[in-house]
């Protein structure tokens, strides 16, 4: 079974002028440049894990939601989520979005949906799942570092 079910997938309209959804060429060209990898957060975390001997594979596509960082001998999957694209602070943070809201709105909740979905697959593998927020990992990396290094630290005493 996937784990992805249509019956309650939530619906997002096509992001185009016949839609009723209008951008500037300027903001395009700004959107077209967010990388969904290797973004700067996931780089600095993947550098500082790599010196503390911490090796791993990156987005190993035989996952569910293909994590930014995999330790398959600990089954850790870690994903470096956007602020924006994964709905932190959701409550508060919706209505700060003004333009194409009938886009947006429903496009970042089926991302905080199927976030839910691929943290389930992976948990139903046995694997544990870490999300770090990107500001976390810009602005508290020792405490990010520290949560995986003890989650390693735990696991290695259960082999």
């Amino acid at each position: 079974m996937s784990y992805y079910d249509e019956s309650d997938r939530i619906h997002v309209p096509q992001f185009e002028e016949a839609a009723g959804f209008y951008t500037s060429k300027k903001r395009s060209a700004q959107m077209s440049k967010i990388k969904s990898r290797n973004s700067k957060p996931e780089l600095i975390l993947r550098r500082a894990l790599w010196s503390k001997n911490i090796r791993f594979r990156l987005h190993d596509k035989s996952l569910p939601g293909t994590p930014d960082i995999v330790i398959k001998k600990y089954k850790l999957a870690i994903f470096v989520d956007g602020e924006f694209w994964h709905g932190f602070d959701w409550k508060n943070n919706k209505e700060r979005i003004k333009s194409n809201r009938l886009f947006w709105i429903p496009k970042i909740e089926r991302n905080m949906q199927k976030d839910i979905r691929v943290n389930r697959a992976l948990r139903d593998m046995d694997y544990v799942v870490f999300r770090f927020w990107t500001q976390d990992i810009l602005k508290n990396l020792p405490k990010v570092l520290n949560q995986i290094e003890l989650f390693l630290e735990t696991r290695k005493l259960w082999k």
